[in-house]
């Protein structure tokens, strides 16, 4: 195929929502369709074994929820697929950042009950940083909600973008019984509880038809006409260039756990959503179709396969074709290395690649050489920029529970901080181990993976800390005069930087002031 054909039929896309909206299920049915799975798994469900399939760590199986970023790759029609399923619990947005950094659009997902919540708007915020074309799914239609017209409302008022809406419910609740496609002109009505693909559900594709009152109702059916009437001269039309620039997000109807609506949302999106684009670098823009390879790593996961202990980072290609062998060099360190076995993902699974292309997320395996925003290229030394650490805004002691575990601490605490799990601080001054964090479950997660993981046994206490800042100063003179006067403030991170941590807000601004000649940085770039 041409190298041209290949990267355009390429979607890259990653999941946001809040926590519970039905991510996670919608990621399984999404596979379901693309025929990458045979049966979802269910998600909460205690009356069946199986897991969610992007849901592989043990702690997110016991708890229902998704704490780390799991990438899936599958086929659907003529497309590729790279489907990253975030975090969506606002106790790891931080991770759910760094993703979004590297895919070429996004699927919002809300809970029809419950509209637009906090961790939404978080994310919401962070898509529009980087302008990231966005499709919204409105979530469990199955259960009684909030109307679609006011739905629609709640996402133009709080997200501040326009809704096209591209398919609309009929019925919601007990009475819900599918949905017209405003995109096609056709209606799908299904069986709840399908867990395979393979039934089609009814298509009609004229709203005169009276098979239509026969299916649903006259009740139904006249309603529904008068919907798609009022739409056609009221609802904004769906324009591509306005979504394509994240001026306008197309709005899909459904039910993630009964597989309303899914189909019609993943056909519309591989029409719809970008190919690979451009990447910003220090030096210049990188396009796709550039035959030169480079890449970044946005992410960094330890112990995928807790026998091999391995340490496995994520890289986006951004440019050029991967060969399994092939040299690059890997700029931070100015080493050339050899990318010998390289991984595609399908939640746990994996599987050995010959050959990648740009929007592909590939694995390879890291030694501890490797960090968050590394850039691998083969001609020039690129540095692909904006994958920040965020300041901390919860600390905690960790207090362990037989000190001659203190090796197997340390070295779990480095990989886990590698990989943007938690954060670590160490004193200049006497010993023990700060965590930082911008969520409470983050140190219920991290105690949980050193136990199960590294077979440290641990536990974290409050410490009388609020803020962090990064420390940075050109004048060495004044540096030296600020570390004397502040040393039992000062620790060092898991990257070797100074960092000051303060016990209030008020004593950081005082502290900023009383030294304007140092600056200190609420976040740090991995580049």
């Amino acid at each position: 195929m041409p190298y041209k054909k290949q990267i355009d039929r390429c979607r890259t896309f990653g999941i946001i929502s809040h926590p519970d909206a039905g991510k996670t299920t919608l990621t399984e049915k999404l596979l379901l369709f693309g025929g990458a799975i045979q049966m979802a798994g269910a998600v909460k469900s205690r009356k069946v074994s199986r897991k969610a399939t992007s849901d592989w760590m043990a702690v997110e199986q016991e708890r229902g929820i998704s704490v780390t970023t799991s990438v899936m790759k599958f086929q659907y029609r003529d497309f590729e697929i790279n489907l990253l399923d975030t975090p969506g619990h606002q106790d790891f947005s931080e991770d759910t950042y760094r993703v979004l950094t590297a895919v070429d659009s996004a699927l919002m997902v809300i809970d029809n009950a419950k509209g637009v919540e906090t961790q939404t708007e978080r994310l919401m915020e962070v898509c529009r940083m980087r302008n990231t074309p966005i499709i919204t799914f409105i979530n469990k239609l199955d259960r009684d909600g909030m109307g679609p017209l006011e739905v629609m409302s709640d996402i133009e008022d709080k997200l501040q973008i326009e809704c096209a809406p591209m398919t609309w419910p009929i019925g919601m609740g007990k009475t819900f019984k599918g949905v017209y496609s405003l995109y096609d002109q056709k209606l799908h009505l299904f069986t709840p509880g399908q867990e395979t693909r393979d039934r089609q559900g009814l298509t009609i594709e004229d709203l005169t038809d009276p098979r239509l009152d026969e299916f649903i109702g006259a009740d139904a059916a006249d309603e529904l006409r008068d919907d798609i009437d009022l739409l056609n001269g009221a609802a904004n039309p769906y324009n591509k260039d306005d979504y394509l620039n994240a001026g306008q997000t197309p709005v899909f109807f459904g039910s993630a756990v009964n597989n309303f609506g899914v189909q019609e949302l993943l056909t519309a999106f591989v029409e719809n959503a970008p190919p690979p684009g451009p990447r910003l670098t220090a030096s210049r823009e990188v396009s796709p179709y550039e035959k030169d390879f480079s890449g970044f790593v946005f992410k960094i996961q330890a112990n995928m396969n807790p026998a091999h202990r391995d340490r496995i980072a994520f890289l986006r290609i951004c440019s050029g074709k991967f060969s399994r062998g092939m040299k690059v060099r890997h700029n931070r360190l100015g080493k050339e290395i050899t990318l010998a076995n390289a991984t595609i993902f399908m939640a746990q699974g994996r599987a050995n690649i010959a050959e990648a292309y740009p929007g592909d997320i590939i694995g390879i395996h890291n030694h501890g050489t490797i960090k968050i925003g590394d850039t691998f290229s083969t001609k020039e030394p690129l540095q692909f920029i904006g994958i920040p650490s965020f300041a901390p805004e919860l600390f905690r002691r960790v207090l362990l529970k037989t000190p001659l575990k203190l090796k197997q601490l340390q070295k779990g605490l480095v990989q886990l901080a590698e990989e943007g799990a938690v954060q670590f601080f160490r004193p200049q001054l006497g010993s023990g181990y700060i965590l930082g964090a911008v969520g409470e479950l983050q140190f219920e997660v991290t105690m949980a993976r050193l136990k199960a993981e590294y077979q440290v046994d641990a536990v974290y206490e409050g410490v009388n800390l609020a803020d962090a800042r990064w420390i940075r100063c050109d004048d060495r003179r004044e540096l030296a005069k600020f570390k004397a006067a502040n040393q039992a403030s000062l620790y060092i991170d898991a990257e070797g930087c100074l960092t000051y941590l303060a016990q209030s807000q008020w004593h950081l601004n005082f502290v900023m002031e009383q030294w304007p000649g140092i600056q200190f940085h609420k976040t740090r770039d991995h580049i």
